[in-house]
């Protein structure tokens, strides 16, 4: 057995691990902990198969910004776990039994793809030529150009709607008005006001009059 393979094992090992406490953890924390531990572990799986750019991207996207976002919503929430896992074991079978029959159907497809001895081009040479960026890159403006954009669109179609529902008007947030921000002034946002003073003098005690008096 190579390192690579021994390496792969592991990995996965530890992936599917984590991966089954992140759906019977008690705590919603460290729940998220180890779901951020299983992208880690995917994302070396993907380093050892020479993806470097997928590996790269699950660990900046998924666990850089999606995972940490994730956890601290959950921290700031009040969750109320117990509610949350009511019926859990109790349903808990059936989704065993269909996440298994998942992965057989999983197994079943990879196989084909594992049995096959003989291949037209050579992955080797075919690496060597090119980073594995740049292949990916070519194929992306190449062959899924349209589709891209496509994705493209829906995602900047997405993030606009989402910045419209965050700023209309509504009784339980506060609105500001993005065209009277933008025209705003500096005259508009400070104005110096002339104010007659209002200080007064310091007050002497009768005693200290007094005393000073005698003296």
């Amino acid at each position: 057995m190579s390192i690579e393979t021994a390496l792969f094992y592991i990995f996965s090992a530890v992936m599917l691990v984590a991966a089954f406490k992140v759906i019977t953890s008690k705590n919603p924390v460290h729940a998220a902990l180890y779901l951020v531990l299983t992208f880690f572990q995917g994302a070396l799986v993907w380093m050892l198969l020479r993806a470097e750019f997928l590996s790269v991207a699950l660990v900046m996207v998924y666990v850089g910004a999606v995972m940490v976002l994730f956890l601290f919503v959950v921290m700031m929430l009040d969750i109320n776990v117990e509610a949350l896992r009511v019926g859990f074991w109790k349903h808990f079978p059936v989704a065993a039994a269909l996440g298994g029959l998942m992965g057989v159907e999983v197994a079943i497809l990879s196989l084909g793809n594992f049995r096959q001895t003989t291949i037209a081009v050579n992955p080797d040479a075919a690496a060597a030529a090119l980073p594995n960026t740049k292949q990916l890159g070519m194929v992306l403006f190449t062959d899924y150009f349209y589709a891209l954009e496509v994705a493209a669109a829906i995602l900047l179609v997405a993030m606009i709607a989402a910045i419209a529902l965050t700023l209309r008007t509504r009784k339980d947030s506060k609105y500001a008005d993005p065209a009277k921000q933008v025209m705003a002034r500096q005259r508009d946002r400070l104005k110096v006001v002339s104010m007659a003073a209002t200080a007064k003098a310091p007050e002497v005690s009768t005693e200290t009059s007094a005393e000073g008096e005698g003296k």
